[in-house]
């Protein structure tokens, strides 16, 4: 945390920068409060980059608009019916929102917006104290009603009011305290704590999709791991993503220090450090990347369900991966994560064994070009999955992993750039097949195209002319059957 006068000084220069001077002068000329609010201002004393610029004022949405229409280069309805208005200025995108007074009647999931008519009330009825902190412009008068400072100081997180009342208003500010104290680094206060444990299934009331950005942010976090870890402990995790606490019954086979939800939390620890570091590295990887750190917390889900006790005291969970990855792909569903998001996820679940009959006996090419046709788009994401998967204290077998996949990795970048893996297609297309079969599009062409694809996988690209004739010597052999 900077000290109070380098935040402040660094505030008033910000208070000083073209848009937030140009939107000051505008409000006051009308005779309108405006203070910048929130993340800004916490971020500020913190010494964190400030990533937006988050507005309150005493004037409406249509007085709002009015006022930043002159003086800006586009404006839209962030959502007008929550008292927001964004505008862009001088190149900066901005919000501006009514001092407001929400609250939940307790059965909807979506709050009854109430505008407010001060600033420390608004300030009153922000989720966090460290939040509830406001810097008036351009007078550059701080406002902290709920102690914010101290809090800021101390590092942890509290709400204004009695959290019961805060988390009655809004149930989604118990996710949002957690995904702080991941984000932040800061303790929940413990009255904060329990009322989030007893308040837990008022969650229900929320709204799916404001379930599923709070989970994503929290995700997406530098060390999301306290925050998964506090989504457990409190009971939110049973109601929102119930196959994370459940991992905490099971032994894993190979992990015999740790139960599966133990080595979930550290495989997505590990996956996060390497994604960083491939980021860096420049392999594609962009940080922080939300399928990798899904597919690392629930790779192992589909444990639960198949646990069998053998003979021996041994404990088996044969094809977890086909199970977790359905079973991913339908929680997520109902998180309402977007398609594309769920597939990636579910194939990187079903892939995260295959590597470790790599050690079992030298692959063919044929099963590497497999491994890579399989992963798809998804192969950067596997490498890093699978790696991470390595959590063993052994560090005899830890090394020997490592090795075995770096050899991988060396034998699909080698065929790679011999064979344009990333693109491997039959040697003959559609047209050709058809031409050469005389067909019509039918069931019959696919069959041709999947059996020539078998082959390449094989054996690696082939001339023409050997195509052809391998292409012609099974349509006889399938002809004669």
């Amino acid at each position: 945390m900077q000290s109070v006068q380098q935040s402040l000084e660094f505030l008033g220069n910000l208070a000083a920068s073209g848009p937030v001077a140009t939107l000051a002068a505008a409000f006051a000329d009308a005779g309108h409060e405006l203070a910048l609010v929130g993340g800004p201002v916490r971020d500020a004393f913190l010494g964190r980059p400030i990533t937006d610029l988050d507005f309150t004022t005493d004037a409406t949405p249509d007085e709002i608009l009015a006022l930043v229409t002159p003086i800006s280069q586009a404006q839209w309805d962030v959502g007008r019916a929550f008292g927001t208005i964004a505008a862009r200025i001088d190149g900066e995108t901005v919000e501006i929102t009514t001092y407001r007074s929400d609250s939940y009647d307790g059965t909807s999931r979506k709050p009854a917006v109430e505008f407010g008519d001060s600033l420390e009330g608004d300030l009153r009825r922000r989720d966090f104290t460290v939040n509830a902190m406001a810097l008036r412009v351009p007078e550059l008068v701080l406002v902290d009603p709920a102690h914010g400072m101290d809090d800021l100081i101390a590092g942890v997180l509290r709400t204004p009011g009695a959290p019961e009342v805060s988390f009655g208003d809004d149930p989604l500010r118990m996710l949002r305290a957690i995904r702080f104290s991941a984000q932040l680094g800061f303790t929940v206060a413990p009255d904060t704590a329990i009322a989030i444990s007893e308040m837990r299934d008022s969650i229900g009331i929320v709204s799916i999709e404001r379930v599923n950005d709070e989970l994503s942010k929290l995700l997406k976090t530098d060390a999301p791991r306290v925050g998964v870890e506090l989504l457990v402990e409190s009971g939110l995790a049973e109601l929102i993503i119930p196959e994370i606490p459940a991992l905490q019954l099971e032994a894993d086979e190979h992990h015999h220090h740790k139960d599966v939800y133990q080595h979930s939390l550290t495989v997505l620890d590990q996956a996060i450090d390497l994604e960083k570091s491939r980021a860096a590295a420049g392999t594609g990887i962009v940080s922080p990347d939300l399928v990798l750190r899904l597919a690392a917390l629930l790779h192992d889900i589909g444990k639960p369900a198949t646990k069998r006790n053998e003979p021996g005291g041994q404990v088996s969970f044969h094809h977890h991966d086909v199970v977790g990855a359905k079973l991913a792909k339908r929680r997520l569903r109902e998180l309402r994560f977007d398609n594309d998001t769920i597939a990636a996820v579910g194939r990187l679940i079903e892939l995260h064994l295959r590597f470790f009959g790599y050690t079992d006996g030298d692959w063919t090419d044929s099963a590497v070009r497999r491994y890579v046709r399989d992963a798809g788009d998804q192969l950067e994401r596997l490498h890093i999955l699978t790696r991470a998967d390595v959590t063993t204290r052994n560090r005899r077998k830890a090394d020997r992993l490592s090795f075995a996949y770096d050899d991988l990795e060396e034998r699909i970048a080698t065929l790679a750039a011999q064979e344009e893996m990333a693109s491997v297609r039959p040697d003959l297309d559609g047209e050709q097949i058809m031409a050469i079969l005389d067909l019509k599009p039918s069931r019959a062409v696919g069959e041709a195209y999947a059996y020539l694809l078998e082959v390449r996988l094989d054996e690696g690209p082939l001339s023409e002319e050997e195509a052809t004739a391998r292409l012609k010597e099974w349509w006889a052999a399938r002809s004669a059957g």
